[in-house]
């Protein structure tokens, strides 16, 4: 019989919550949780209080002047709330025998290493992305090319704090290994998963939910500076000037503001649906559109986003810098980077197209049932727990 173990989750942001760290946490801790497990979540003030958690939820002290949801750093995270996080570890940990701490993303591992110098709890990091790839497209009063190069330092040492890494993809494992000097055997790769039951093509849900009318695309997600909204909004003008009757949907709970005028300037404002949405109703959308997008550009790990619209049976077209789970032409529609008029051909050449639109919808969706459950993620995790605590404890 497996052992059951009791892990406690650092979650250095609002939790849970509807984008991909927070969405990642909460469907691992529930895996883990279905299979026996007792999970202690410490993260901070902010969340959903409406989704059910999975074990016991641990928040810091309530900060009235910081209300953040969206990803990314700031100094009164990283010089107040991270402190405060660290404090109610220290706290859960008293007051709770733990076996292992799971750290996701920089922060929750900083955090957690800091806190087992101490009580020499063995550590897991949960690399999401890196740091170099990613930190330049957050503010914080530096030019790019600092944030860049701190970055790439922090990827370099901040690795090595931990007992063993999760990395969501191999890219990402690979670049650990490079840049920090990590052995490949302290390296387990757990990607993305995703929640089958929910995106299935013929849910209830989905087709309670399906709209009419025009030809629809649609685009789910945070509106953060690195999705490339922009260059989304700009194939979107060349796919509207080709072919008429085409609508794009953006589903996000975050403000349209910083692109409003970008869009009423290239005269397709008119042509936008901008919706917000709780997680449950998302296959309702997918499933009134023909085609999903993805237009990011640079993505060290797997966009939650790319594998709910493949478990929805959406074809995708896609830029290669985030497509690291898509094959060309079989399970996506595949661009190069930054190239505005192949992303608007791809988009065009599956809605004239229904057929290999729906092969590759229907392939992207077997994709996903068969390497991206969460289930099978929490399997792979209980096993990366089970080896670094049999090796750190039995002699």
């Amino acid at each position: 019989m497996e052992r059951k173990l009791k892990i406690a989750t650092i979650a250095a942001c609002p939790f849970p919550w509807p984008r991909g760290t927070p969405l990642r946490i909460l469907r691992l801790s529930e895996a883990l949780s279905k299979r026996g497990h007792e999970l202690h979540i410490i993260t901070y003030h902010l969340g959903d209080t409406d989704t059910k958690v999975p074990g016991t939820i641990h928040r810091i002290r309530e900060v009235k002047t910081y209300t953040k949801s969206s990803p990314g750093p700031s100094y009164q995270k990283l010089l107040l709330l991270d402190p405060l996080l660290a404090m109610k570890l220290m706290e859960v940990l008293r007051h709770n025998e733990i076996d292992i701490l799971h750290a996701h993303h920089y922060e929750g591992l900083v955090v957690s290493a800091l806190v087992r110098r101490w009580t020499k709890h063995p550590l897991v990091f949960d690399a999401h992305t890196l740091l170099e790839s990613e930190l330049p497209y957050y503010g914080l009063g530096l030019s790019g090319r600092m944030k860049k190069g701190i970055g790439r330092r922090l990827d370099s040492m901040l690795p090595q704090w931990s007992d063993h890494i999760i990395a969501v993809s191999g890219q990402i494992r690979d670049k650990l290994a490079a840049a920090a000097g990590v052995p490949e055997e302290k390296i387990t790769v757990i990607s993305e998963g995703v929640e089958r039951e929910v995106f299935f093509p013929d849910h209830p849900v989905a087709a309670s939910s399906c709209t009419e009318g025009g030809r629809r695309l649609v685009f789910a997600g945070n509106l953060a500076e690195y999705q490339r909204v922009d260059l989304l909004l700009k194939a979107f003008r060349e796919i509207s000037l080709r072919k008429k009757g085409v609508r794009l949907l953006i589903v996000t709970n975050d403000s349209f503001e910083g692109y409003d005028a970008m869009a009423r300037q290239m005269e397709i404002r008119s042509l936008l649906d901008i919706v917000s949405s709780r997680f449950e109703d998302l296959p309702g959308y997918f499933a009134g559109s023909e085609i999903a997008l993805n237009p990011r550009t640079a993505c060290d790990g797997v966009p939650q986003k790319l594998l709910n619209y493949m478990a929805a049976g959406k074809p995708v077209v896609s830029y290669e810098g985030s497509a690291a789970c898509l094959e060309h032409g079989r399970t996506g529609w595949v661009v190069k980077n930054g190239d505005i008029a192949g992303f608007a051909a791809g988009v065009l050449r599956l809605l004239d197209d229904p057929e290999l639109a729906a092969k590759i919808g229907s392939n992207a969706r077997q994709e996903v049932l068969l390497h991206h459950t969460w289930d099978k993620k929490a399997m792979e995790a209980e096993a990366v727990y089970n080896r670094l605590l049999a090796g750190r404890f039995v002699p």
